[in-house]
């Protein structure tokens, strides 16, 4: 079967919606409530956080639903078992982010063989080196039908793209700053001079800007330089005020396409 991260991009070009949240928060056994909800909406791809202890590239927001989640219970094996019949409901792509470690800790071989079983379609790991990726642990993501989804910067130079590029599949993570993650940037704080180098560097892969993207400005605006964008802390945000999770996330989605 193909990757459905592959179908998605081959069926839609433009105003790809990718959500990120943080599995078990607000609450341990949210999870499967919101990414249901999240398709319904009319979400294209769902990131499902994987909390760690020590989330450095994330911003307070993020790291705080990330010691909630642990304080709640969350684990990678609880994950694993939450999600084991999601797909009996859900069709969208489905990514794993996180830090490498707590999959260091699972076992990388034994972490693909789960996503596999489960219906994980790839794994976004910041802080896993390319090289050491394509050395010790590309065969078990190439046997386990995974992507694993590489990050560039407004800092990495036009080789390291290209080379990315190239050891590329499903799609290319566009970080829009320098900065952690965190919402509340406006239009006027992106690196328009990065995006539109990168999108003139005609690249194989479809990208998604994430990182600062809020609403529905940053994502129409990101919109017009790559496939689509990334939303993270504001929805998690959203989540932490939210009572009810059906009406909270029907909201935040409309708020945030309009009428694309």
């Amino acid at each position: 079967m193909k990757n459905r991260i592959n179908q998605l991009f081959e069926t839609k070009k433009e105003n790809i919606l990718s959500v990120y949240f943080t599995a078990g928060f607000p609450k341990l056994n949210d999870t499967i409530e919101i990414i249901q909800e999240l398709e319904k909406n009319g979400v294209d791809l769902i990131e499902i956080g994987i909390p760690f202890s020590d989330p450095t590239a994330d911003g307070p927001t993020i790291q705080h639903s990330s010691e909630t989640a642990l304080k709640n219970g969350m684990s990678l094996h609880l994950l694993f078992d939450q999600l084991k019949n999601i797909r009996q409901s859900v069709k969208i792509p489905l990514i794993l982010m996180g830090y490498f470690n707590p999959i260091m800790q699972f076992g990388v071989e034994e972490f693909c063989k789960k996503c596999k079983e489960t219906g994980i379609d790839g794994a976004i790991l910041p802080d896993l080196p390319l090289e050491e990726f394509e050395v010790q642990y590309k065969e078990h993501f190439t046997k386990n039908n995974m992507h694993n989804i590489l990050l560039i910067t407004p800092q990495t130079p036009e080789a390291r793209i290209r080379q990315i590029d190239g050891a590329s599949g499903g799609f290319i993570y566009m970080v829009s700053s320098a900065s952690t993650t965190g919402a509340g940037k406006k239009v006027e704080d992106f690196h328009q001079d990065y995006f539109e180098r990168i999108q003139q560097m005609n690249l194989r892969n479809p990208r998604l800007i994430g990182f600062g993207i809020s609403d529905h400005a940053t994502f129409a605006n990101a919109c017009k330089y790559a496939g689509g964008a990334i939303i993270g802390s504001a929805f998690v945000k959203e989540l932490q005020k939210c009572t009810e999770i059906q009406k909270c996330i029907t909201g935040f989605v409309q708020r945030v396409r309009k009428s694309d």
